[in-house]
């Protein structure tokens, strides 16, 4: 398992923790919003095994690669899967699982072996910070503070 490096960020009421260099995998099947959020991760140093527009290809990514994060989209390409598809990622295949999507109340009771959901249209700023929770969350490291933005299951 290659190493989660450390980074910073510093969240709005000025609390700074250290942020780690994930391996993250996009599911989303609007090809735009999947490339600007593959840019935003990889300016923050994330390394983008790959981009899934369907639950099928988001399996075999997830199988072939050794994955930290999965950001999922409800909505994809072949249906309304990603709910299915992200408790599979966190349940069975040990990924963090961040959903995004501009229908958080598809997910507002959560999904058993995620974290939370980000609601979109969203920005960087909200990225970041999300990535960097769920992130720390994965080694046990201190997270008494959700991002705005960010709303949390269970």
């Amino acid at each position: 398992m290659k190493p989660i490096l450390l980074n910073r960020v510093t969240y709005a009421n000025d609390q700074t923790f250290p942020a780690m260099t994930a391996r993250i995998l996009i599911i989303e099947d609007e090809a735009l919003v999947a490339m600007e959020l593959r840019f935003v991760l990889e300016d923050l140093g994330h390394d983008v095994i790959g981009v899934a527009a369907t639950a099928k290809a988001a399996r075999d990514i997830a199988r072939e690669n050794d994955v930290d994060l999965a950001l999922v989209d409800i909505h994809l390409s072949d249906g309304a899967t990603g709910i299915d598809l992200g408790r599979e990622l966190g349940q069975d295949m040990g990924v963090s699982v961040l959903f995004m999507t501009a229908n958080p109340g598809m997910v507002r009771n959560g999904v058993a072996g995620t974290i939370g959901v980000l609601s979109k249209p969203t920005d960087e700023r909200a990225v970041q910070t999300g990535v960097d929770y769920a992130l720390r969350r994965r080694p046990g490291q201190p997270t008494d503070y959700a991002p705005p933005g960010l709303q949390l299951f269970g």
